[in-house]
């Protein structure tokens, strides 16, 4: 009897146990304070290459805390163009109740965002807070005026095409600085091979690696697949190297090496600018047109003062001619341009 008393007793206490350890485990949460309020020290900012170390702006907000159980509670901010919902955004983890970003930062992220250089863009930005996906919090959005500017940085190809001196060798530009480089190069005949440089001298040269690689300790030439203008990209981060086909400004018509079939593309000016087009070909009697793309959407033809869908443009002496297109922009659209053609 004594054996059944205390097992009953026994099992009464541990029951109470568990329903007390259960009823302390319900009272046991966790409160997540919402994000707070997002201040910007200024809403239209000034960007100005001189400037790139200071900073933009300042950003100042409450960090999030939880209460009872407490838990990490992640904090970022997020930065789009404005209309975009944040569907793409920039997301910055911060850890303390300020956040001051350089003009350098601040401008290659609107050039990643997809801002226009030398264009006012207005940016979105706010506070992101929470522990779980669930418990997610975002503060008010602040709008931001400014203005990306031109970031730019080269790297330089001096080769057979040019008689293999850095100093006034072709280069390729990075327009955000990004260690991705690209522009156009126009290899001719025989004159294929050539090596990449940081600068406009030989102390560091990359060049094949093998297999769409670059090296600076690579001791064979780099070599272009055709004698025509092509589109070169270089990503110094992944040592990697890309030939590819232009498909900007180039010219067309029976004056031309392709005829009215096939587009002879022109070569830009690797400053980021797009507005500069050159070209040297051996011309026939016949007319010929500038076009983009490729197709006959935007063309250019006329007198020397080219208008959007103008007249063919006649050659009358067949001979080697360098010609130069300079387009007039309003925005990102050509609205016009002039050019030049000299017989060499």
């Amino acid at each position: 009897m004594k054996s059944i008393f205390f097992k009953s007793l026994a099992l009464g206490l541990l029951t109470l146990s568990l329903w007390s350890c259960k009823k302390d485990e319900t009272q046991v949460v966790s409160n997540v304070g919402s994000a707070g309020n997002l201040v910007a020290s200024a809403t239209t900012l000034s960007l100005v290459q001189a400037d790139a170390a200071k900073p933009a702006l300042t950003l100042t907000y409450p960090l999030a805390t939880s209460t009872g159980y407490v838990v990490p509670v992640a904090t970022s901010l997020q930065f789009d163009i404005k209309g975009n919902n944040f569907a793409a955004a920039r997301e910055f983890a911060v850890s303390s109740t300020t956040y001051s970003p350089t003009v350098s930062d601040f401008n290659t992220m609107l050039l990643a965002l997809g801002a226009k250089v030398g264009t006012a863009a207005q940016i979105e930005v706010r506070l992101k807070s929470g522990a779980a996906a669930n418990a997610i919090t975002f503060s008010n959005v602040l709008t931001l005026t400014a203005t990306p500017y031109l970031a730019s940085a080269w790297i330089y190809v001096p080769g057979a095409y040019q008689g293999w001196n850095p100093s006034t060798a072709d280069s390729l530009v990075s327009l955000t600085s990004n260690g991705i480089y690209t522009g156009m190069i126009a290899f001719t005949p025989n004159n294929l091979e050539f090596k990449i440089t940081p600068a406009k001298k030989w102390d560091v040269a990359y060049g094949d690696a093998g297999s769409g690689t670059i090296s600076p300790s690579a001791g064979d030439n780099l070599k272009s697949p055709e004698a025509i203008v092509r589109q070169v990209t270089v990503d110094l981060k992944k040592n990697t190297i890309v030939y590819g086909i232009p498909t900007e400004w180039s010219m067309i018509g029976d004056a031309t090496p392709g005829g009215w079939n096939n587009d002879t593309d022109m070569k830009v000016t690797n400053d980021g600018k797009a507005l500069v087009y050159t070209l040297k070909a051996n011309l026939t009697v016949g007319e010929f047109k500038f076009r983009f793309g490729h197709a006959w959407d935007i063309n250019l033809g006329g007198g020397a003062t080219l208008a959007l869908g103008g007249d063919n443009i006649k050659v009358t002496t067949a001979g080697t001619y360098t010609i130069t297109l300079t387009l007039v922009k309003s925005g990102d659209k050509v609205t016009g341009g002039s050019y030049t053609i000299v017989k060499n």
